[in-house]
């Protein structure tokens, strides 16, 4: 069975709600990477740069100013690893906790207006494809080649 213009549409339908989620975020938020470097690190508690790197599918040295924009801004802290003393190990500050939780609290209030406007149905029906696009998140699908 053929899923691709399914997937197409739904794919189109998230990048559009993204983009709109994030034209909802307030005034001098935080960059989309910095938003991932703090969420990783949010979800997975304190890691190297390397482990961030690659979680988030980038190199580590293209995430060094990223890095040092957080650390200079108070919201990570860089350690020296206990097992490694060449690496460094970055962890949020109480700061970045409450710029996430600001972050999404803003985009929150936006996406729960919005759900206003959908009657009971779509609103179950949205409940139910949040539990369904977590799976699709989680899926290990290998790819066209591999």
């Amino acid at each position: 069975m053929d899923h691709l213009p399914e997937a197409a549409r739904l794919r189109h339908a998230i990048v559009r709600l993204n983009r709109r989620l994030r034209h909802e975020r307030g005034d001098g938020a935080l960059s989309p990477t910095q938003l991932s470097v703090l969420g990783h690190l949010h979800r997975n508690g304190p890691s190297t740069p390397g482990e961030i790197a690659t979680a988030e599918r980038q190199r580590p040295q293209s995430l060094t100013r990223v890095f040092a924009e957080l650390e200079a801004d108070g919201l990570i802290l860089r350690s020296p690893s206990t097992t490694d003393r060449r690496q460094s190990v970055l962890s949020l500050t109480e700061e970045a906790r409450r710029a996430l939780a600001r972050d999404m609290a803003e985009r929150d209030a936006w996406l729960a207006g919005a759900l206003t406007l959908l009657g009971p149905t779509e609103q179950g029906v949205l409940r139910l494809a949040a539990d369904i696009m977590e799976r699709l998140a989680d899926a290990d699908v290998p790819r066209e080649g591999d």
